[in-house]
């Protein structure tokens, strides 16, 4: 990206522009969806929407994989990058979301900042991304960065207002999910000498525009400002800082990039610890002309044209982007080996053949009945994991799949009962609807090889009526404790006791209870340390083994977490 941001790294640091060719792309996006068989293609870049040859390549990218059902995504868009035609392009197959970074709300600190991007343009982004049927846009805000004032601040609020109002083609309005996070000084920026917001004011800020976006249609978040307050520090420290880092980890600081395991007071004791002066590194003004910790890496951009940069945005000037204008003296380019380089297309603009889809209608679907078994380690796998899996085994193994309609189309599957975490099972079925003529023998063997170990497709054959069990369902299950055996005592006491209720509590936080008696047809021993069991599940209430080791044989927790469970077989 030759933005030229001056908060952004990357736009620094990547530079120049290389843009790969059209071709290029589909053939590496062939080859990758082939080869995991994901539902989604992403074009990533610092700024996708600037891409040369956007327009055809989407067109082209639609037209080969829309009938597939797989979808195309882009990163946050830069407003006025996408027109509506494009919109309604991306749209054809599923939504993907829609992120605008306007990263301030003033015009006069978007200049400061070099973001070249108006209110106007920013309006327009969103009411072409309401009207083409988007529900939710993401909008990124910084606070704290250099010339901030309150009324910059009072900006976001204004902007997130105007766009609040914006309905789309039914009246409806859009939702906002607005995120704001503490800008922080990075090297190799125009921006490495600005100071950082202090904690204290970065609460505050963030507390103000948390009570001002209180507001029907959005969703404020934001992100930890002493997280903010860390990073900042870590940016721009220097080999003075190795002492708090051991310090730290020997406190006990670890995994902090998980909200749930960070711990800021830790954090001040190790600062307070290692004498670390942490206005030295965040809050200090830094001088032009003193040496910086990172001037000895070489990223071919010139120092003076940092300078130069971090002085015009003290002034309010923009600089243009040399990908369309003159070049802007940066110092990456030598235009002998190192220059920009474009991808020059003369496609046309291809217009998304509508009919498309409708012609996937007139297919013959066919419903078959997959019987598999999830055994060993792909015991783990929770029931999304598992039919993401499937999903992604079918598409590499060319299993064409039918879809449902609507929104958000998805593969025709469905499972009579979802095995839990943690339970093995033996002769387990579900259903799909696929398209193709391919021979059950042969979905089989094409998409075994596919199947992580442990999951195995048994067999498959043409789905017949399904009617309902009469009496409830029956289910089998062999349960083999890790540690420790089954009490025979209360073998016993299960035989001669009527009712056994069970009491649990519902989704819905109500409490309920069965009677095991009914359900629980047989208890065989097997082993000291395995049973069998036999249920017959009845009025939709699925009873489960764990609730037997339960109820039945007063087990703990812990050892119906480690037991080994095998529905419809036996344990080796």
């Amino acid at each position: 990206c030759t933005r030229g941001c001056r908060f952004c790294q990357a736009g620094m640091i990547y530079r120049p522009v290389r843009e790969r060719s059209m071709d290029t792309i589909m053939d590496l996006a062939k080859r990758c969806l082939q080869n995991t068989g994901y539902e989604d293609v992403s074009l990533l870049s610092l700024s996708t929407g600037d891409y040369t040859g956007i327009s055809p390549l989407i067109n082209t990218l639609m037209n080969e994989f829309s009938s597939r059902h797989i979808s195309v995504s882009l990163p946050s868009f830069r407003a006025g990058t996408l027109g509506p035609a494009l919109m309604q392009t991306i749209k054809k197959v599923r939504k993907t979301g829609f992120t605008i970074a306007p990263e301030a709300g003033s015009q006069r600190l978007r200049d400061v900042i070099n973001k070249n991007i108006t209110t106007d343009e920013i309006i327009a982004t969103v009411q072409d991304a309401f009207s083409a049927g988007w529900r939710v846009i993401k909008l990124y805000f910084m606070i704290g960065l250099p010339t901030e004032t309150q009324a910059d601040i009072q900006g976001i609020v204004d902007l997130v207002k105007i766009l609040r109002k914006i309905k789309g083609p039914n009246g409806r309005y859009g939702k906002l999910n607005v995120s704001v996070a503490t800008f922080i000084p990075k090297p190799h920026t125009p921006f490495q000498w600005a100071t950082q917001l202090p904690l204290e004011e970065s609460r505050d800020r963030i507390e103000w525009l948390r009570a001002k976006l209180r507001l029907p249609g959005v969703t404020f978040k934001w992100q930890n400002p002493e997280v903010s307050f860390l990073e900042g520090l870590w940016a721009r420290g220097d080999r003075r800082l190795s002492g708090l880092l051991v310090k730290a980890y020997e406190n006990g600081c670890r995994f902090d990039g998980w909200s749930d395991r960070f711990n800021f007071d830790l954090w001040q004791r190790s600062i307070g610890a290692s004498q670390v002066d942490v206005d030295f590194y965040t809050r200090r003004p830094k001088d032009l002309k003193e040496p910086l910790p990172w001037d000895h890496i070489d990223i071919r951009v010139e120092k003076k044209f940092l300078s130069d940069e971090w002085e015009g945005a003290l002034e309010g000037s923009r600089t243009e982007d040399c990908r369309w204008d003159s070049c802007q003296q940066c110092g990456v380019c030598d235009f002998e080996t190192i220059a920009p380089h474009l991808f020059e297309t003369t496609a046309e603009k291809e217009s998304f053949p509508v009919d498309q889809a409708d012609s996937a209608q007139q297919t013959t679907v066919r419903k078959l009945k997959v019987i598999y078994s999830k055994r060993g380690d792909a015991r783990f796998f929770g029931h999304l994991e598992l039919v993401n899996i499937i999903n992604r085994a079918f598409r590499r193994a060319g299993v064409d799949l039918a879809y449902s309609k609507g929104f958000h189309p998805m593969p025709k599957i469905s499972f009579d009962d979802p095995l839990p975490m943690g339970m093995e099972g033996a002769r387990e079925f579900f259903f799909i609807s696929v398209k193709s003529d391919m021979a059950c023998d042969e979905l089989v063997l094409k998409t075994n090889p596919e199947l992580p170990e442990g999951l195995v497709i048994d067999e498959c054959k043409t789905a017949k009526t399904r009617r309902a069990t009469q009496g409830g369902h029956v289910d089998h299950y062999t349960v083999t404790l890790k540690e420790g055996v089954f009490d025979k005592h209360r073998l016993a006491w299960f035989a001669e006791t009527s009712p056994i209720e069970y009491v649990f509590t519902n989704k819905k936080g109500v409490p309920g209870t069965i009677d095991l008696k009914k359900a629980i047809l047989n208890i065989a021993l097997l082993k000291p340390n395995s049973i069998q069991l036999t249920i017959q599940n009845q009025g939709g209430k699925r009873i489960r083994p764990a609730m037997v080791l339960e109820r039945v044989f007063d087990l703990p927790a812990e050892d119906i977490k480690k037991a080994f469970i095998i529905k419809g077989g036996m344990h080796v």
